[in-house]
């Protein structure tokens, strides 16, 4: 039997359509509203009442319109009414951001404290972020939840750290962390965590390949705008594919992997930042650039060897995003040309759209959209 929507089911909806229109579309008028969603004039006056009193929106300046007489209200969302923190757990140090509704940065915190698997720094950090939200000057009301990124593999519950070999975290809770904070808490892998934001900025993008090049070598598959974890929760943990069999060690404790190769720490010397290196590279000193042309064919090798099993655009971000240019992709399709055995195209590779603080703001989004889902 088929059920019936209730009359208090249709009031929900239409409020949630008119809360999403605004949304959408920043600045709009009742009559924009009645007209698009197809709703009456006193049903949409009766919701715009209701959001404004519930503090989700509000009157923000008028509307020009072609018609002679009285200009419009113009209606906005709140976009600090509910707000979500992204923290992105390091070894030597914490990243904190909080977002607004829009995924937009309000505020951006580093601590220096070192990762160690004892009950007093999970405290030290849950105070730190306590500090930072007081910092903002929100109530506990307006926050969403606390998303952690980390460098491991997470349980679909996004509740456990599965593998997190390089902070030797394995078997972590997020226990750990809400027993010191009021909010609603989650861990979500950094790959999946920068695949996130990008999702967020690329609203057209549907299937993709992202790869996370940072101080360590991630990836997220991302397929019909979902990001894949497989059977067992490790799908896209290509830094671990042997490229080298006598390669150097990789801290999962085999020799060549990926990670050896492409990640941040191949590329850079010992206590050498990523500023300092590129502005050598980008002066075309002699060891710098040969350092980085040899980063880019293993790059292109790796690239070249994902491209022929998933064929799909192949987005590169993170900390490596913002120094990338249009010639370093040019260089890449080259490289990769010498290798695949069919003739490639060059149109696959893309920069990240958002290569800054792509981690911390992905690790916070996923509370944003569930709010914006359900309102």
């Amino acid at each position: 039997m088929k059920k019936s929507i209730t009359p208090n089911q249709i009031k929900e909806n239409n409020r949630n359509l008119i809360y999403q229109y605004i949304y959408r579309n920043l600045n709009v008028s009742q009559q924009d509203i009645s007209y698009d969603l197809h709703l009456s004039r006193p049903t949409v006056t009766t919701n715009l009442s209701s959001l404004e009193e519930d503090g989700l929106i509000i009157k923000n300046g008028q509307i020009s319109t072609e018609y002679v007489g009285r200009k419009a209200s113009a209606y906005t969302i709140v976009p600090d009414y509910r707000i979500a923190i992204g923290v992105e757990i390091l070894k030597k140090e914490v990243k904190m951001i909080a977002v607004n509704l829009y995924g937009e940065k309000i505020l951006r915190s580093i601590c220096k404290i070192p990762y160690k698997n004892e009950e007093r720094y999970f405290h030290n950090v849950c105070q730190e972020i306590l500090s930072f939200k007081n910092s903002i000057g929100i109530s506990d009301e307006q926050i969403l939840g606390v998303g952690f990124a980390m460098q491991g593999l997470i349980s679909p519950d996004s509740n456990i750290v599965l593998y997190g070999k390089i902070l030797e975290c394995s078997g972590l809770s997020i226990h750990a962390f809400t027993k010191y904070l009021p909010y609603p808490c989650s861990f979500i892998h950094d790959a999946d965590s920068a695949a996130t934001s990008e999702l967020w900025v690329s609203p057209n993008l549907n299937d993709a390949f992202y790869l996370s090049l940072s101080h360590h070598l991630g990836a997220s598959l991302i397929i019909d705008r979902k990001l894949i974890s497989g059977n067992h929760g490790h799908s896209s943990t290509i830094e671990h594919i042997q490229m080298e069999a006598h390669g150097k060690l990789c801290y999962c404790g085999k020799y060549g992997c990926m990670e050896t190769l492409c990640s941040l720490h191949a590329l850079l010397d010992e206590n050498e930042t990523i500023e300092y290196f590129f502005e050598k590279v980008r002066k075309s000193e002699e060891v710098s650039l040969k350092r980085w042309h040899i980063y880019l064919q293993n790059l292109a090798k790796s690239i070249n060897l994902l491209h022929l099993i998933y064929d799909k655009t192949f987005i590169l971000g993170g900390y490596l995003a913002p120094y990338l240019l249009e010639s370093d992709l040019a260089f890449l399709y080259q490289e990769i040309e010498k290798l695949t055995p069919f003739p490639e195209a060059s149109d696959f590779l893309q920069i990240s759209k958002m290569p800054k603080h792509n981690i911390t703001i992905g690790a916070a989004l996923p509370y944003i959209q569930e709010f914006l889902n359900t309102n």
